[in-house]
């Protein structure tokens, strides 16, 4: 028989473990429980529960101290908090972490049940709307997915960006962790008010050119700038006016061009190859970077000057690694996509085991080696 989900409890009084145990059974969970909390991160990688009980007060570790090794293993598992009145500031502060509700003892056993159906019901309306932003891109574009504290935190960092209208913008974070995905993200919000929804957000890689091409391609040039120049050719920062330039791989950028870059970002004004004449331009400047600045100034290689113009607001995007929240829900987003570009009926999830192995795997190659393996994946099944 199906049940309604899986719920974990956990609660050193062996009572309530009992009674709550025996009433979730009969409402049709499978239930788990755990009176120590001292293996719970193993038992939850093994069982995989839609929610778990947590009491905040527990024998040798903190309900709050198991929240977080919850939170930091990655297991997809919603949280409600038990607490007693002389905790309940315990258990806020666990909601604010990530925590989906909590209940307050002695609480009645209707309560208990509205509260875990709630629960496992907002999981799954997640679940559609990450289907929903794979399905219709129009209406969900350029996304920044994750469920981890880190992931929320930078959503919330990047909206405090755009509401100030911040004109430049560093994201830094290795190879693979999504800068791009998130520079875009932070242009939406930008222009999602300004009347110019429309605005363009063109990329250029700054490590995949010579510098001389480089130069031209981000300011353009004049007609005869140089034996191929035959016309006139805009470049990136003036097609790319009432919009943003993401300038990707910043730290791979030449010194000379760094000084030129900077009196733009300053100026907000560009001259072109060969050209005399100052055109004015309406830009936000977006830079990613897997370099680690700060020993390239020490090295000589980036400009201090560039640097702290850069850095005034910058983002830094953890490896997937050290947000194992985010795994499933990117893994979820990126099967339904590729089932869609390869014409394969939408799946209905993941085994158990392939959860479990993603969780384990420690990803180096971050994101992009993520949204490889399903893609190889997908087009082979």
């Amino acid at each position: 028989m199906r049940t309604k989900g899986k719920v974990f409890l956990v609660d050193d009084d062996e009572l309530i473990l009992e009674m709550l145990s025996r009433a979730l059974r009969q409402e049709g969970y499978d239930v788990e429980a755990d009176a120590t909390g001292r293996e719970v991160p193993g038992r939850l990688k093994a069982f995989f529960p839609d929610v778990a009980l947590l009491d905040i007060k527990l024998p040798g570790k903190s309900g709050l101290e198991i929240f977080q090794e919850i939170r930091e293993s990655g297991i997809p598992c919603q949280v409600v908090m038990l607490t007693s009145d002389d905790t309940a500031e315990t258990a806020i502060k666990a909601m604010k972490l990530g925590a989906a509700d909590y209940l307050t003892k002695p609480f009645d056993l209707e309560e208990v049940k509205i509260v875990i159906g709630q629960v496992i019901e907002n999981g799954r309306l997640r679940r559609e709307v990450q289907c929903l932003r794979v399905a219709n891109p129009d209406l969900y574009q350029a996304d920044f997915l994750g469920e981890s504290h880190a992931a929320r935190e930078i959503r919330e960092k990047a909206a405090k960006l755009a509401r100030a209208r911040v004109r430049t913008v560093l994201i830094t974070g290795e190879s693979g962790t999504g800068k791009e995905v998130l520079a875009r993200y932070i242009h939406r919000l930008l222009h999602a008010d300004t009347g110019v929804p429309w605005a363009a957000i063109l990329p250029i890689n700054c490590a995949a050119l010579p510098e001389a091409l480089l130069e031209s391609e981000l300011f353009g040039y004049e007609k005869g700038a140089f034996t191929d120049a035959k016309a006139d050719k805009r470049g990136v920062f003036e097609l790319a006016n009432r919009g943003t330039v993401l300038l990707d791989e910043i730290g791979d950028m030449k010194p000379g061009l760094q000084a030129k870059l900077l009196r733009v970002i300053e100026e907000r004004a560009i001259r072109r190859v060969g050209g005399d004449r100052e055109i004015p331009v309406d830009v936000t400047v977006m830079a990613t970077t897997n370099r680690d600045l700060p020993a390239a100034m020490e090295a000589g290689e980036f400009r201090t000057d560039f640097f702290y113009r850069l850095d005034a607001f910058s983002l830094h995007l953890a490896p997937l690694r050290e947000r194992k929240e985010d795994i499933l829900v990117l893994a979820h987003s990126f099967l339904s996509g590729f089932s869609g570009r390869y014409n394969r009926p939408r799946p209905a999830g993941f085994s158990p085991e392939a959860e479990r192995l993603m969780l384990s795997h420690p990803w180096p190659g971050n994101v992009r080696e993520l949204k490889n393996v399903l893609g190889r994946a997908a087009a082979l099944s």
